[in-house]
């Protein structure tokens, strides 16, 4: 079992930035993909960023250029930065953890959630 806190939300203006934290229960050593996703009212979850255990990452193209996902292995914790944000981007954005099992299967974490508004 993998459990994972996110941190860092909160009310910023439209231009503003903010750095989500993701913290893990384990060593993110062992997880083969970490990423951010995020879901505002009325939509569906999307995918935002991710990271694989070898640091590759990936990103939305309504993101791109615009948010950086990274991670810190000696604390198991990634981080979503979020630069240039828009109204747009308001959503509660929830923290993914993608891990192979020894049968083969991928296991998958979700965290609790972090509220991220951008308004003026």
């Amino acid at each position: 079992q993998v459990q994972l806190v996110e941190s860092g939300g909160g009310l910023v203006q439209p231009g503003g930035s903010l750095r989500l934290s993701c913290g893990a229960s384990i060593s993110i050593f062992s997880i083969n993909l970490m990423g951010w996703y995020r879901q505002a009212p009325g939509k569906q979850r999307e995918l935002v960023a991710t990271i694989t255990s070898g640091g590759s990452t990936g990103y939305a193209d309504s993101v791109k250029g615009r948010f950086t996902i990274s991670k810190d292995n000696a604390k198991n914790t990634v981080y979503l930065q979020m630069n240039s944000l828009k109204p747009e981007d308001t959503a509660v954005y929830y923290c993914n953890a993608k891990r192979k099992t020894v049968l083969g299967t991928l296991d998958e974490y979700w965290g609790q959630g972090t509220q991220v508004t951008v308004s003026s």
